[in-house]
């Protein structure tokens, strides 16, 4: 095994736990970041280039009929051929996390509908379930399994939050394991349905799934319930005949207590198990060879790679396969360092250079890594995963549209935990809910001030009727500190001037007709 550290440009604090990556065609994408898009990327998608151990990041496009996939951070992902020996793959996913930290319960598929030299382009469509739908839940694994000509997606694990009913104010964005429920997923009916076994009893989270034709074998994880990692083996079998599937499971001697691990393939038949937990504060630096032979899997120590100081003594790490026997590893930063959030990277090579041929990996590999902010006192499986599934090659796309995340806005200032005045008390450790519409974050409004920005509703004391009669209607709220000064500066509404009516003109009165006898009685009078 080889250890190699990669540096990155100008973009590292966006590669944080949580994310996936994709591989299409050899080329590595990645979504899933800590916030919504910005406008240098707005479909929250990005071209992982690789060169000469140096990363960069450029946007990716999707087609017009695309649907919009949120950055979901800890889905549950697999890729879906519609047979074994198929070149043409989509991906599948499900779940996750968005921005908002609501859970996802719907499901995509993203596919590749053209390529050039220097774009590709996507499409995603959501796809609609029917029968028993999994809830929204994070930190699970999804495979796809072929029995008898047929396929079928397998969901299993996660966690979810505490049901409403359940709820109290202490313990309102509290999470608990989901129901071990084995969910079968048809795609081309849209249909799924739930099998509870009896070898299932407890929820797990943060485990390994590897798939291979009709079996899934699920490795390790973590029960929140219990606060262990029970050295878990379960073999999953599905059999897919014209009528209704046959779901059974077997529980396997040989297991390991580990949680958050990661596997990648060496073989046709060997894969390596790295990282991972043995509790909530001491890593697992060990690893191990995995062997699938039939039906049967055997599980061996192996040698383990000269690990760095850094890593030895990190608090946590986080990583994922990048394919062909290859795991990308990050260790959070020095604090001190110039860029905040920032990590540090490895490449770590479980085979040889002689053996690193173009091959095409037939096993489905979906494993659930976690680390946590070094800031929290959380399990570290609590907090979230760093997903890769790729490759790590040279590309020949040009630089010209590398990312620069030095053009982009302060995500900060789009959150719902921002400081929105200077009374401000909203903390995402202690806040309650103070509305009857929010359920796990605050409700917010935007000051139409300049250029605008969000304040949070209970900071501007609104009451409820007020709020929702704001939220209805079309008009522009000013928070409290610029209330005066639109007061001051708006400009008076114009007057619209009353029409004047015309007035009539004034009819001259007609004189009156003297009798001729007077004319000349008046005329004598004159002359003499």
């Amino acid at each position: 095994m080889s250890l190699q550290m990669v540096s990155t440009i100008s973009n590292s604090s966006l590669l944080q736990p949580g994310f996936s990556l994709l591989n299409f065609d050899g080329h590595v994408f990645f979504f899933g970041q800590k916030g919504w898009p910005k406008r240098s990327c707005p479909t929250g998608v990005f071209l992982l280039d690789i060169k000469r151990n140096e990363l960069k990041m450029k946007p990716a496009f999707f087609s017009k009929d695309s649907c919009y996939l949120p950055p979901l951070r800890y889905p549950a992902l697999c890729t879906l051929r519609s047979d074994m020996r198929s070149d043409e793959f989509q991906y599948i996913i499900h779940g996750g996390k968005t921005p908002n930290n609501d859970l996802s319960d719907k499901i995509y598929v993203m596919s590749l509908v053209s390529k050039t030299s220097k774009k590709m382009t996507f499409q995603c469509i959501e796809k609609d379930l029917g029968g028993d739908v999994p809830e929204a839940r994070y930190g699970h694994t999804i495979n796809v399994v072929h029995s008898r000509g047929k396929s079928m997606s397998v969901l299993f694990g996660g966690r979810s939050y505490t049901p409403l009913a359940q709820r109290t104010t202490e313990k309102w964005n509290s999470v608990v394991d989901c129901l071990p429920s084995v969910f079968l997923i048809d795609f081309e009916f849209g249909c799924c349905t739930s099998y509870i076994l009896p070898e299932l009893q407890d929820g797990l989270s943060f485990h390994v799934s590897i798939a291979r034709d009709d079996t899934i074998y699920i490795l390790g994880g973590h029960s929140l319930q219990s606060n262990t990692r029970p050295p878990n083996l379960y073999k999953l079998k599905i059999d897919l005949p014209l009528g209704s599937p046959a779901v059974t499971c077997t529980v396997l001697p040989g297991g390991i207590s580990v949680s958050s691990a990661i596997v990648t393939q060496i073989s046709d038949t060997e894969f390596v198990l790295v990282g991972g937990y043995h509790s909530d504060n001491q890593k697992r630096l060990v690893c191990n060879t995995i062997v699938l032979e039939e039906s049967k899997i055997e599980i061996v120590e192996s040698v383990n790679p000269e690990w760095t100081p850094d890593i030895k003594h990190c608090r946590m790490w986080f990583g994922c396969d990048m394919g062909k026997g290859s795991v990308l590893l990050g260790i959070p930063g020095a604090s001190k360092q110039l860029i905040p959030d920032a990590n540090y990277f490895y490449i770590l090579r479980c085979k040889g250079a002689e053996e690193d041929k173009e091959e095409e990996l037939v096993t489905q590999i979906c494993s659930q890594t976690s680390s946590e902010d070094p800031g929290d006192s959380t399990p570290f499986e609590d907090l979230e995963e760093f997903c890769f599934s790729a490759e790590a090659n040279s590309f020949d796309i040009d630089d010209a549209d590398t990312y620069n995340e030095d053009d982009e806005e302060d995500e900060s200032e789009t959150g719902y935990w921002i400081t929105c005045c200077a009374s401000c008390n909203i903390d995402i450790n202690t806040w309650v809910p103070f509305y009857s519409t929010e359920l796990n974050k605050p409700a917010m409004i935007l000051c139409s001030s300049g250029a605008g920005h969000w304040v949070h509703a209970q900071c501007m004391d609104l009451s409820e009727t007020m709020l929702l009669r704001l939220s209805e209607a079309n008009v522009k709220y000013f928070c409290n500190k610029h209330i005066d000064l639109h007061r001051g500066l708006q400009t008076p509404q114009k007057q619209q001037t009353l029409k004047k009516q015309p007035m009539k003109p004034l009819r001259r009165k007609k004189s009156m007709k003297l009798p001729m006898s007077t004319k000349k009685s008046f005329l004598r009078r004159l002359f003499e």
